[in-house]
C-alpha cells in the first residue's frame, strides 16, 4: 500500500531497493494509481505477485525518519546530527560501507578520500582505510 491510512502493520517500507534486470520491463506495465501517479508500490507488488519480492527488516541499530515535510526534514537533521556528535563517528559512509562488506578495496576508498580532500569527510576515509576507525569498532 502507498500512503494508505489505515495500514495493516506498523511496518515501513523506507525506498532503498535493488532490482534484477527485469525492472525496466515490468516498469513499463506500471499504471497510475488511484492519486494518479505511477508508484513504486506497484512494482514492488508486481515483484511479490510473482514470488520474486525479498524484504529485510531493519533491526536495532537502524533507524527511519519520514522527510515528507519540512519540520519532519529538519528533525531528522537534528537526529542525524545529534547521533554523530555522540559517536564522534558520521552516519552512512556509502564508501566505508562498501570498504568494511568487501565491495571495494582499500585503493578504491583512498581514491575516495583524496578526492574529499582535508575536508572531514575526506579524513573519515583517510581513518578507515588506514584502519584507525575499524580498529576501534568491531569490523562487520
Amino acid at each position: 500500500e502507498e500512503k494508505p491510512e489505515h495500514p495493516k502493520s506498523s511496518y515501513a517500507v523506507t525506498g532503498l531497493y535493488f532490482y534484477d534486470l527485469r525492472v525496466c520491463e515490468m516498469a513499463e506495465q506500471v499504471r497510475p494509481s488511484a492519486r494518479g501517479e505511477l508508484e513504486i508500490t506497484s512494482l514492488n507488488q508486481m515483484y511479490l505477485k510473482d514470488g520474486s519480492l525479498s524484504v529485510v527488516t531493519l533491526g536495532r541499530g537502524y533507524a527511519w525518519l519520514d522527510t515528507g515535510t519540512m519540520e519532519s526534514l529538519y528533525e531528522a537533521g537534528e537526529f542525524v546530527r545529534s547521533v554523530e556528535r555522540a559517536q564522534d563517528l558520521p552516519v552512512s559512509v556509502p564508501e566505508e560501507i562498501a570498504y568494511e562488506n568487501g565491495w571495494i578495496d582499500r585503493g578504491i576508498l583512498m581514491d575516495a578520500a583524496e578526492r574529499y580532500g582535508k575536508s572531514v569527510y575526506g579524513q573519515h576515509l583517510k581513518e578507515v582505510a588506514s584502519g584507525t576507525i575499524l580498529a576501534e569498532r568491531p569490523r562487520r
